[in-house]
């Protein structure tokens, strides 16, 4: 197998342990009308999917009126924000993982489900953007994950072939996009797995295949 040449992080899960961030600034949007999401159904459905997803799955399971998801998207939004730059902090293994990846010459992305300005704020509170060559958000593609089209555009922009590429998930939305897309996988279950050693060691595993 060619050299991995690029490694694509996903952002929530796997740079950002921000998965309760998200559930809380959800469902104090949905409180305002009525509505919420219990932690259990959070963790097992709705984690990793884009929030207008979770709004229409809402509105199909719990009956939440389809004329508010644009209100309660907005609000969302900008109560993440306001708990991201009060809780994103950077983390010295992070931050060292990326900055040893990028000695050795391999490019670094992010391709998030999230939107525009949280990838951008997170990248910023964490002090990850530095090490990254371009991020893309869910508002840079026509489908987000679990469709695979979040990984294509990466491989377009980077202008390399999947197997040259390695991508870095820790949701099963985010696995299926990345195994549709045909690119080298290194699953782990939580920004705390994050290290350069496992993603070191899995770059020898691929690049030993022959």
């Amino acid at each position: 197998m060619p050299r991995i040449r690029a490694i694509i992080f996903d952002m929530d899960g796997v740079l950002i342990d921000a998965r309760e961030w998200h559930y809380k600034a959800l469902n104090r949007a949905l409180g305002l009308f009525g509505f919420s999401i219990d932690r259990f159904d959070h963790l097992v459905t709705y984690d990793g999917l884009p929030t207008r997803k979770k709004l229409e799955m809402l509105s199909l399971d719990s009956g939440l009126p389809r004329k508010l998801h644009g209100l309660i998207n907005d609000l969302k939004q900008k109560y993440t924000l306001e708990i991201v730059y009060g809780e994103c902090r950077p983390v010295f293994r992070h931050q060292y993982a990326l900055a040893r990846l990028r000695e050795e010459g391999r490019r670094l992305v992010v391709a998030s489900n999230s939107v525009r300005a949280t990838v951008d704020m997170m990248m910023e509170r964490a002090a990850l953007a530095p090490y990254l060559e371009f991020t893309l958000s869910n508002q840079d593609v026509q489908r987000a994950k679990p469709d695979p089209d979040i990984y294509l555009t990466a491989l377009k922009r980077l202008a390399l072939p999947a197997p040259e590429c390695l991508v870095v998930e820790d949701n099963p939305h985010g696995i299926a996009a990345a195994q549709a897309a045909g690119i080298p996988l290194l699953a782990i279950p939580s920004p705390d797995y994050l290290s350069y050693e496992r993603i070191a060691a899995r770059i020898v595993e691929l690049e030993q295949v022959v």
